[in-house]
């Protein structure tokens, strides 16, 4: 049997500059797969062209090159690759995809005419109002959606253990290209992942609603499914906040790299050395990988910052 070489990624999404929060995510992605003698990919998902800046893009690329988050092989930019998510969803995925032309006021209206019982914080499931309605694809007002299985299934996740979950009750029917023509995050990571040979995805716990959904969309479009799947804790402030680009979380400041490093290490539970803060970011890469533990981070959905 051929040994398979293992390769991670970090994605970030071009919307703003690099903070703490998604410095960890690189931190314990690059560490871990490194630890393991894999790859480590670099994936710019700047699919949402109206909020995705190139200035970003180049603000993250320099921000990690500066802290010795080298990267294997070239950069992809998912704005380049639209035809290749074009082409699954008019070939692998089309028999399970359907044109939609529903608008907000229109299922606002249907759901206040249709109620249907809603436990807190459950999701409001598309009602499938145009699945048999023969819409034409390429009409402007479209949508396109997508039907996801109706049956509970199991993922063993590295960190937070065995996850369930039944994508047609959680997300329901998904948009995976809206009326402006982007298409969604939900299937292109997917792809992206499929076709990278994604062996060990590790990334936020808040991406963990729609794994299930994707690890679908891999194996329909027959591509290469991860092996292992990790879902790290998010980092949160002294106020209970997520530390974010929605809470304008502050940018890194990399001009002191090995106390960026130090700083994220120390929230991931891992081992430090007293002369950490003042050693080149390559030394310290290189002590973590070689003591990279996911052990501290079991079982945790949130890391504090600030205490």
């Amino acid at each position: 049997m051929a040994i398979t070489t293992p390769i991670g990624r970090f994605a970030p999404s071009p919307t703003h500059h690099l903070h703490l929060g998604s410095l960890t995510t690189a931190v314990a992605s690059f560490c871990h797969i490194k630890s393991l003698g894999g790859q480590w990919l670099l994936r710019i998902e700047d699919i949402d062209l109206q909020r995705c800046k190139p200035q970003y893009a180049d603000s993250i690329l320099n921000d990690l090159d500066k802290l010795g988050l080298h990267w294997d092989g070239e950069v992809i930019y998912q704005s380049n690759r639209l035809d290749i998510y074009q082409a699954y969803l008019d070939e692998q995925l089309k028999s399970l995809s359907y044109a939609c032309h529903c608008s907000r006021k229109q299922l606002d209206a249907h759901r206040a005419s249709n109620p249907v019982p809603q436990s807190l914080n459950s999701p409001i499931i598309y009602p499938r109002l145009c699945l048999h309605a023969q819409h034409d694809w390429q009409h402007t007002d479209s949508k396109i959606r997508l039907q996801l299985p109706d049956v509970a299934t199991a993922f063993v996740d590295g960190i937070q253990g065995i996850i369930w979950d039944n994508p047609a009750k959680s997300l329901g029917d998904v948009v995976v290209k809206r009326q402006n023509g982007l298409f969604n995050y939900v299937l292109v990571c997917a792809i992206d992942d499929g076709l990278q040979g994604i062996t060990h995805l590790m990334r936020g716990i808040d991406i963990m609603p729609m794994t299930v959904a994707q690890l679908h969309i891999i194996k329909v479009c027959r591509l290469s499914l991860p092996n292992y799947i990790y879902h790290l804790p998010l980092i949160y402030n002294t106020d209970g906040q997520k530390l974010s680009k929605q809470n304008l979380a502050t940018p890194i400041d990399t001009t002191q790299p090995a106390q960026l490093l130090y700083q994220a290490l120390t929230l991931l539970g891992q081992p430090t050395d007293s002369d950490m803060p003042n050693a080149r970011p390559k030394e310290i890469l290189d002590f973590a990988v070689k003591h990279w533990d996911n052990t501290p981070l079991l079982g945790r959905t949130h890391l504090a910052y600030g205490q």
